[in-house]
């Protein structure tokens, strides 16, 4: 049985960003991995929480989550 063909998601794009009710593309902060004892509790609190992508990426990565907008 072969698979139809038609568009896929790109799943490393589809792990890495969440797509918001209004549309905007929302990513986590770097640095929340290994090395925290050298980071301030208000530092690593602040790379807790998600931001939004720049307007300049956000194309780019709704092209690769055809299913999501």
């Amino acid at each position: 049985m072969r698979r139809p063909k038609g568009i896929k998601t790109k799943k490393s794009v589809a792990k890495r960003f969440k797509i918001t009710g209004t549309g905007k593309v929302m990513r986590s902060h770097a640095g929340k991995r290994h090395l925290l004892q050298g980071k301030s509790s208000k530092h690593r609190r602040r790379l807790g929480k998600s931001a939004v992508v720049d307007a300049t990426d956000t194309y780019r990565i709704l092209q690769n989550l055809p299913f999501s907008h």
